[in-house]
């Protein structure tokens, strides 16, 4: 991790970690590293921006910083995540920037950077954008007279990513009710247009943004609302994008909950049967439920695993071949389509399989079980030292034996705050409490604790 770029770009709150003179600087670098490309020295960088406040302020100071570096600046506006990298992908943009903080509250944002194939950016290039914004990079000269950059309305390029959604189905969805919980995010104005284009009932809520209700109490962070509504309008499904929609988690007909691995489990199971799984693989984070993986063993689907992050998983993805991965989270990517995460995407690929299946999204669920699972983050002095002092290797080592092959646990870092998120999975509720008990005790007992953080 970077000392501002993290595992999802540049996050922190408006204003206070994340400053329009920040964002200024990345967007002078940007503009002047992929102008080097350009015969004429001139880069084209598309932006958009989800719908809290402070986007605006960051979506001018990176226009501003581009065009004086003499680049051209292309505003998408209020768009998601996945239009930003399908534009990159098609348009011919050097690069993407989505202004966004995606499932977090409205007071933070951050910047997202995509390289032309519509990926986040390369660490070595990040690792250049942080030298430059504290001044251990040397100056970039201005761009002046008929050299400095433009912006330029580029709302048509949103309108072709909502197209080129409705192309892909199979089918119409003609007599589905469907809802859709917006979080007051990019989702709101696109979402509605695709599955009313293609035939269905909608149900939509939490689609009146005003800067201060992203994700406040709704959206895939707070699915509750959701269940609720499914069930008292008696839909056919639901899905619950987040603020920036690159992520979609579901709800089934019964008001369940259909989580990130379900939906690789529902899909990968579908994709096998018909034919369509390319490398028979699944890419998964290390932090995929136990139960997925006995699913796809059951089907004969290989799994492989990576460091928690949807660019992990792409970029495995993209290496070997394989079309279908991604983190319990709701962010999946389906290669065929889409290069990053894509919630909108992934509701449309969620009701292909159920309507080629003819079978509710309960049923398709109905063969994997999730087990138990206990997270818990917790504040420490070090982290590389606490996950390195023997005693707390000792606490790890005793959990995993309690557990055995029924169960595992997982330490990981926070890339963001001094934090350790300690996770354990068993076949019992208790057990799995046990375990991280047992290993927050280990680094109590070694002065490493600070604080048991809430989720």
């Amino acid at each position: 991790m970077g000392k501002y770029f993290g595992t999802d770009g540049f996050r922190g709150e408006a204003n206070k970690e994340l400053t329009a003179e920040k964002a200024f600087a990345v967007g002078r670098y940007l503009g002047w590293y992929y102008n080097q490309r350009h015969a004429d020295g001139r880069a084209r960088i598309i932006i958009g921006k989800d719908t809290r406040r402070s986007s605006y302020t960051l979506e001018y100071a990176l226009s501003a910083g581009i065009t004086s570096s003499g680049a051209d600046a292309y505003l998408l506006h209020v768009t998601t995540t996945p239009s930003v990298s399908y534009c990159c992908r098609t348009d011919g943009f050097d690069c993407g920037i989505m202004i966004s903080a995606s499932h977090n509250p409205f007071y933070d944002n951050g910047i997202k950077i995509m390289r032309a194939n519509g990926q986040k950016i390369e660490a070595e290039i990040e690792e250049k954008i942080e030298a430059y914004i504290d001044g251990q990079a040397g100056e970039i000269p201005l761009a002046e007279r008929e050299h400095m950059g433009n912006v330029i309305d580029y709302a048509a390029g949103r309108n072709r990513y909502i197209g080129y959604l409705m192309t892909i189905p199979t089918r119409g969805f003609n007599g589905c009710k469907v809802g859709l919980d917006c979080a007051n995010g990019a989702s709101w104005n696109i979402a509605r247009a695709v599955y009313e284009a293609l035939g269905a009932k909608v149900y939509v809520i939490n689609n009146q943004p005003d800067g201060v209700n992203i994700n406040l109490g709704c959206g895939s962070t707070h699915i509750e609302g959701l269940q609720k509504f499914v069930v008292d309008n008696g839909l056919d499904i639901g899905f619950a994008y987040d603020g920036d929609a690159d992520r979609c988690l579901c709800v089934d007909e019964k008001g369940n909950v259909i989580n990130g691995d379900h939906i690789m489990y529902i899909c990968g199971k579908y994709f096998k049967e018909a034919g369509l799984l390319d490398g028979n693989t699944v890419v998964t984070t290390v932090m995929s439920n136990m139960g997925l993986y006995k699913a796809l063993d059951l089907l004969n689907i290989r799994t492989e695993k990576t460091p928690v992050g949807d660019k992990y998983v792409a970029e495995n993805m993209m290496q070997n071949g394989y079309i279908l991965g991604g983190e319990q989270s709701g962010h999946i990517i389906f290669g065929k389509y889409a290069s990053t995460g894509d919630g909108i995407l992934t509701s449309l690929m969620v009701m292909m399989t159920m309507l080629e299946k003819k079978m509710p999204l309960s049923m398709l669920a109905d063969g994997m079980t999730m087990y138990p699972q206990v997270l818990k983050n917790v504040k420490v002095d070090d982290k590389d030292g606490t996950l390195a002092d023997p005693a707390v290797q000792a606490g790890v080592a005793e959990a995993e034996k309690m557990l055995g092959d029924s169960g595992r646990v997982l330490l990981r870092k926070s890339g963001t705050e001094p934090v350790l998120r300690v996770m354990s999975e068993a076949l019992d509720q208790s057990d799995c409490e046990k375990a991280v008990d047992d290993i927050i005790a280990a680094m109590d007992a070694s002065g490493h604790l600070i604080e048991v953080k809430k989720k």
